[in-house]
């Protein structure tokens, strides 16, 4: 019955994007390599939605991740995950007149397997990070936004409220990579079970002060509901199961030395619900040999930084040439079972001057559990008397994570961009016992 119901709403996705396509066939630009569409302007139709202050929006992602060695299982194979998107961006002072205010509804679907969970990783201890990073969240459509936000004071001040996740705002960073220890906001990958990227939609509110041209500063409540996660939870919009709130704050500056652009980020986050001790129970001892239940924690919290600059231009072209960005998050030793993080990017947009929108990109990235993650595994083992890794009850030892990525982004057209990619995963899932994994990957981005 599950595989129906998602059958049928990929078949409604579909069907909507068939429509679209048919009523564009007679426009000149469907298919231009110089729209920003793949189905053009619809006869100059889109163009004046737009100008009323309608912007319909309509994408897919499509990820491929062969192993071409080691891993876990070196039975190789490959693995298909993709996403489609539908929403539409709404102008409500073109719209309705209402000043300074906009709304946006964003509908997801994602589908697929990743070659992380079979072939790269330890079943029993999974990876860390993930050779597809378009795949999780479940095999069915979700609402992911459903917002609507205002301006006041001659833009001074910004308050978006609804439905969105913390990494629209927050700890954001864009995606040009497929291995997802480079992709989204990082914070969202490794605070265990509060922070939801994208696709997920929580009850939220961010209200942001600009101080200058370069500077400012932003606060967040996001709902923090475990349920939401849940298969047919797509569209949940009650508070049932809500068990706390995450609490956002971030300081953002954006200058632009020698005329290229730059943004640094620095962040802090409190989630105010019950979190269980990794290692602890309740009077302070080893959980792992004592049985009693692990001690609860009031909140937990963590801190990041993110700095993207443009360092060159390519012959006088700034929209060309090579940028550089770091990320680091740090997060609660008592509750956390990542630490901490830290990577590193480097993208040149338009390297050949024949291809001047294509971009190449290389990335190095470290994950690290919890110490004390680590010795719970250990003290299970004695607990449970085994020693030997084979042995199907052994609790894998997880230490550090490291993820490379080189890859080249073939601009095919302004609505099609096409990357392959090499990723070399050393450790997978922070196990020393794991091969280290060599793995192919293709990744599809496309605009309707």
């Amino acid at each position: 019955m599950k595989k129906n119901n998602n059958a049928q709403r990929i078949g409604q996705l579909s069907a909507v994007a068939a429509m679209m396509l048919a009523g564009s066939v007679h426009a000149a630009d469907a298919f231009s390599s110089d729209s920003e569409w793949m189905t053009g302007d619809w006869g100059g139709e889109r163009t004046k939605l737009i100008e009323q202050g309608i912007d319909i929006k309509m994408d897919y992602v499509g990820e491929v991740g062969g192993n071409l060695h080691g891993g876990f299982n070196d039975d190789k194979t490959a693995r298909y995950s993709d996403q489609f998107g539908l929403g539409v961006a709404l102008d409500l002072q073109k719209l309705w007149g209402w000043d300074n205010t906009q709304a946006k509804i964003q509908l997801t679907n994602r589908n697929g397997e990743n070659i992380s969970n079979d072939r790269v990783g330890d079943p029993r201890a999974g990876t860390l990070s993930s050779s597809q990073e378009v795949y999780g969240r479940g095999h069915m459509v979700r609402l992911t936004q459903l917002w609507i936000k205002h301006q006041f004071f001659d833009n001074k001040l910004d308050v978006k409220a609804g439905y969105f996740g913390e990494g629209e705002d927050f700890n954001t960073f864009p995606c040009e990579f497929q291995n997802l220890a480079f992709c989204g906001s990082q914070v969202g990958n490794w605070a265990t079970n509060i922070w939801y990227n994208w696709p997920v939609s929580q009850a939220a509110i961010r209200v942001k002060y600009n101080i200058n041209d370069e500077l400012y500063a932003q606060i967040g409540a996001y709902n923090q509901n475990p349920s939401q996660l849940e298969h047919g939870n797509g569209f949940k919009l009650s508070g049932s199961g809500t068990k706390g709130t995450v609490l956002p704050v971030e300081l953002v500056w954006s200058p632009n030395p020698n005329s290229l652009p730059g943004e640094y980020r620095v962040g802090y986050y409190k989630s105010t619900a019950d979190a269980d001790d990794v290692r602890e129970d309740v009077n302070g001892f080893d959980a792992a040999t004592t049985g009693d239940a692990y001690r609860t924690h009031s909140s937990k919290h963590g801190y990041w930084f993110v700095a993207q600059q443009q360092l060159t231009s390519h012959n006088g072209d700034k929209s060309r040439g090579l940028s550089i960005a770091a990320n680091a998050t740090f997060h609660d030793k008592d509750t956390n079972f990542i630490d901490n993080y830290q990577s590193v990017m480097f993208v040149y947009k338009g390297l050949f001057d024949a291809r001047p929108k294509d971009d190449f990109g290389i990335g190095a990235a470290r994950i690290h559990v919890n110490n004390d993650v680590k010795k719970n595994a250990e003290l299970l083992n004695v607990s449970n008397g085994v020693s030997d890794y084979d042995n199907p009850v052994f609790s894998p030892i997880r230490e550090t994570e490291y993820n490379y990525e080189i890859n080249y982004g073939f601009h095919v057209t302004n609505w099609l961009t096409v990357r392959p990619n090499l990723q070399y995963i050393t450790h997978p899932g922070g196990v020393d016992e794991v091969d280290n994994a060599l793995v192919a990957g293709l990744k599809i981005q496309s605009t309707f």
